[in-house]
């Protein structure tokens, strides 16, 4: 059977694609203003790196603002810190004690407190000689303990406080973000990222506390610590009303598996309330910090920016110095290469930049739905020969589907249907490509005397030809998910092992409708379903059983490398192979379109054309259809900008088709071998 494409279907998924290119062209312009790197590293962190080199803080901090860095990280006190810095002293009632009887309490006015019986040897008892610190721990201990647990009393003349708490959790606790800290870094000639903790049932009045520390400092974007959010769970409102007020930004910080990020209860509700001004952060793991070397970390952090819409850059040191270096030039050399290459790469640095509010118009994004709805029905009439000869059946199937999926998006809602629609393009219109491309081979006689470099030709305007289709699912998925919360990675797109499964399902019934696995030509009735009975009466062979096993082998690597948490590690020959090409290209193409799909595409030319078994020119089409599936779920990961996508999948269809080409002059070559073997064989 001919299968028919439906021309009003078709002409419904150009214009969803029209409408899908105009919210890529205005998801393009918003990335592009979306440039802005804050180029950060811990206050505390060039601070020791001073002390262990013997350096001046001043002279440490100019040649960082030199290197290039904008922000410093600045984090809540501690009396660990504070103990080792002498800014003020926390000391256990039982040390107090242990001192006094051993004659080593020197203050008079001390001992008489001892003697008094006025030293509780429980209490962790709180001096400081600079007012300011002072008074802040008086205030943050007050407000995170309560005041029937803090005494305050004068010894030697100056203030200290009593403290009833247990003292290794006490040297631990978070007492609010240093004012002194954050003066000595914007007089330094930075901004500041604050990094606050959340209160024990947070209160407003809590909230406000800490953003008074923040009255008259440069502040570039707040990153909250620990596993909750500043104000949360009940609070929340005063954070987004102070961060509204003094223009901050939000920061998300990335997960180890760089998928989402770092749970923090609250932070999600509070980026909504303020429109999702917030910017990704992220940073090497420490313990990661130990095994890398200085170049890979610099293309870390390039291939992080551009690719994962990275905005806050929060840098370690690097603990142990390269030859010939000592490791204070060692690390600003780092600092320096690394600012050096982001700029390279077009970024700008100061306080990050963030996505404005990026809704399309609910027409185009309905046209995009309606575009879903007739690729789908266009799928079923190229698998089910009995809606293909139909057409009215097919326009009826269509305009239901149609409405269901627009409707909801026209009244301004249609989250999950949007979410159903990027599923649907990222696994039908792959699959329509390659039975489209099916379609025109199976129109044309094979011609086993076709000159190699004309088959080469042919194989490769086809590839092109088939990719060009596929990116309209791309196109379909991008306009169907574009809106910030995508971009910002707070949804992602669900079921991405499904689209490396379910193209190959819809071609494989697909080829079956219209090839014979056995060879020969269909019977008239013949089907997919007729095709699959006689596979399973067949008689099962060991050479089938092993064909079988290394199928299932290949299946089960297949998936398990994909996506984020791979079940299966890459081998450090195909990691240095992609970093090559990270270094060669503007975008490294995937490993599953250069290596397997594309030039399994070739092949199949090759195969069709010179008449090799149909099950192998049908293993070769599901090949080719990884391929072009890939091409289209590249594009599901919506935080990558949306050319850096296009660059990727063209990318793959140049290298690939040269890695195909090759591959069928070597198949042309072997042909050519084996046909003169057989001819030098004595007859029987």
């Amino acid at each position: 059977m001919k299968f028919r494409y439906n021309r009003l279907l078709c002409i419904v998924i150009l214009i969803g694609l029209a409408a899908s290119l105009i919210i890529n062209v205005r998801r393009h312009e918003a990335e592009q203003r979306n440039m802005t790197v804050d180029y950060a590293i811990d206050y505390e962190s060039l601070l020791e790196l001073a002390e262990r080199e013997g350096l001046p803080p001043s002279k440490v901090l100019a040649d960082a603002k030199e290197a290039g860095f904008t922000s410093l990280a600045v984090y809540e006190r501690t009396f660990k810190k504070m103990n080792l810095s002498g800014k003020a002293t926390a000391v256990p009632g039982a040390s107090i004690l242990e001192r006094y009887e051993s004659g080593a309490l020197a203050s008079a006015e001390w001992r008489a407190m001892v003697e008094r019986g006025e030293i509780v040897g429980t209490e962790v008892y709180v001096t400081s000689h600079d007012p300011l610190t002072y008074r802040e721990v008086k205030e943050d201990l007050i407000r995170r303990l309560g005041a029937d647990r803090v005494r305050a009393f004068v010894a030697d003349g100056r203030e200290a406080l009593a403290v009833k708490a247990q003292y290794k959790s006490f040297e631990k606790m978070h007492l609010g973000m240093p004012t002194d800290e954050m003066r000595a870094v914007n007089e330094a000639g930075f901004t500041v990222i604050a990094r606050p903790t959340n209160y024990v049932k947070a209160t407003p009045e809590d909230v406000a506390a800490m953003f008074r520390r923040l009255d008259g400092i440069r502040v570039s974007e707040l990153i909250f610590s620990g596993k909750e959010a500043l104000g949360a769970p009940d609070a929340i409102d005063a954070v987004v009303e102070e961060c509204r007020a003094r223009d901050l930004t939000l920061g998300l910080i990335e997960a180890p598996t760089q998928l989402q990020f770092y749970e923090q209860k609250g932070l999600l509700d509070m980026a909504r309330k303020m429109d999702y001004r917030a910017a990704r952060l992220y940073s090497i793991a420490k313990d990661e910090m130990e095994k890398i070397a200085i170049p890979v970390a610099i293309e870390r952090w390039v291939n992080t920016d551009e690719e994962r819409n990275i905005r806050v850059d929060l840098l370690r040191i690097f603990e142990k110095p390269e030859l010939g270096k000592t490791l204070y030039e060692t690390n600003m050399d780092y600092f320096r290469a690394t600012r050096d290459a982001l700029a390279a790469h077009g970024f700008s640095f100061g306080p990050a930049s963030w996505f404005e509010p990026f809704e399309p118009p609910r027409a185009l994004r309905a046209l995009v739905m309606v575009g879903v709805a007739a690729a789908g029905v266009l799928y079923l009439s190229l698998v089910l020969p009995w809606l293909n000869r139909r057409p009215k059946a097919e326009l009826m199937l269509f305009a239901a589907v149609a409405l269901i999926m627009a409707v909801p998006v026209l009244m301004g809602h249609g989250g999950k249907i949007r979410l159903m629609a990027s599923l649907a393009s990222a696994n039908l219109f792959p699959s329509i490509a390659m039975l489209w491309m099916l379609d025109r081979i199976r129109d044309r006689e094979p011609n086993p005397a076709w000159p190699l470099p004309r088959l080469i030709g042919a194989a490769v305007l086809a590839l092109w030809v088939t990719g060009a289709l596929s990116f309209i699912g791309a196109a379909y998925l991008s306009g169907s998910l574009s809106d910030v919360e995508y971009f910002l990675e707070v949804n992602i797109f669900r079921g991405i092992k499904l689209t490396f499964v379910m193209p190959l399902v819809l071609v494989a019934v697909g080829f079956m409708q219209r090839f014979d696995l056995f060879g020969g030509a269909l019977a008239e009735g013949d089907d997919a379903l007729t095709q699959i009975r006689r596979l399973m009466d067949r008689p099962v062979t060991v050479q089938m059983l092993a064909a079988l096993f290394v199928a299932l082998i290949a299946g089960v690597i297949f998936i398990a490398r994909s996506g984020h948490n791979m079940g299966m590690p890459v081998s450090g020959l195909e990691l240095r192979f992609r970093a090559f090409l990270e270094q060669a290209m503007y975008a490294r193409p995937r490993s599953k379109e250069l290596l397997i799909g594309h030039p399994a595409f070739m092949l199949a030319a090759f195969a069709w054309a010179r008449k090799w078994p149909s099950i192998v020119f049908f293993a070769l089409v599901m090949a080719a259809t990884i391929g072009q599936g890939s091409m289209v779920e590249t594009f599901a990961h919506m935080r990558t900008p949306v050319m850096m996508s296009v660059a990727r999948g063209i990318g793959g269809i140049v290298l690939g088709a040269g890695i195909g080409a090759v591959l069928m002059i070597a198949a042309e070559a072997w042909h050519g071998v084996s046909a003169r073997v057989k001819k030098c064989e004595p007859s029987p």
